[in-house]
């Protein structure tokens, strides 16, 4: 029986290219009847953070379409306290923490000091001016800190658990999250692309 632990990105990005729904609500619909007509081949899992995670893109989480979806997925927490890992990737993987923190600041001192150049001259601007400079100044600090700490990374609990869980069952992880894949393979999980997983599921439709 082939095992499967699908990561939050897959319900929401439709750029997975799965080919079994243009459209989030679609696309679990479909998996649902999948998972339903394949239980005799297949097991699907998801950490509770990734569940919790799915139901907060909904402001109501207990539609009929989602409930009936959870019922087809066995969720189960990771036994993070018997999984072993290797200590030479926690090493990477502190070293990148480290890294990643430090092109943050350079990144915050860059636009602190573009903040300071650009008001240079300036006693007072009026509000609505003051509000469109400043504002595109934090919207370029947040979007280059986020690639500068998050891009290709895995920053979340849900992220690890998705990991450690797919290697505890060892079972195929199924993301469309760079930093998810990349660090899965780091940690010897078995990985399935959305292209190939989607092609499986249609399979049972």
């Amino acid at each position: 029986m082939d095992k499967y632990v699908i990561d939050t990105n897959l319900l929401f990005n439709m750029e997975g290219r799965m080919g079994i729904g243009d459209k989030t609500e679609t696309i679990i619909k479909n998996l649902h009847q999948a998972f339903g007509r394949a239980k005799e081949k297949i097991l699907i899992y998801m950490p509770p953070s990734i569940k919790e995670e799915i139901e907060s893109f909904f402001e109501n989480p207990r539609q009929p379409f989602l409930h009936d979806f959870f019922t087809a997925v066995t969720i189960k927490t990771p036994n993070l306290s018997e999984i072993m890992v290797s200590s030479s990737v926690m090493a990477e993987f502190i070293d990148e923490c480290r890294t990643r923190a430090y092109r943050g600041m350079n990144v915050a001192e860059e636009n602190i000091t573009k903040a300071a150049t650009d008001f240079m001259g300036h006693e007072e601007l009026p509000k609505k001016e003051f509000q469109i400079a400043v504002g595109s100044i934090i919207k370029s600090f947040r979007e280059r800190y986020r690639n500068a700490t998050r891009t290709n990374f895995i920053d979340s609990q849900s992220d690890f658990e998705v990991i450690m869980l797919a290697r505890e069952q060892e079972a195929y992880l199924v993301s469309t999250d760079e930093g998810v894949i990349r660090w899965g393979r780091r940690f010897g999980v078995q990985e399935m692309s959305s292209v190939v997983f989607g092609k499986k599921m249609q399979e049972y439709l």
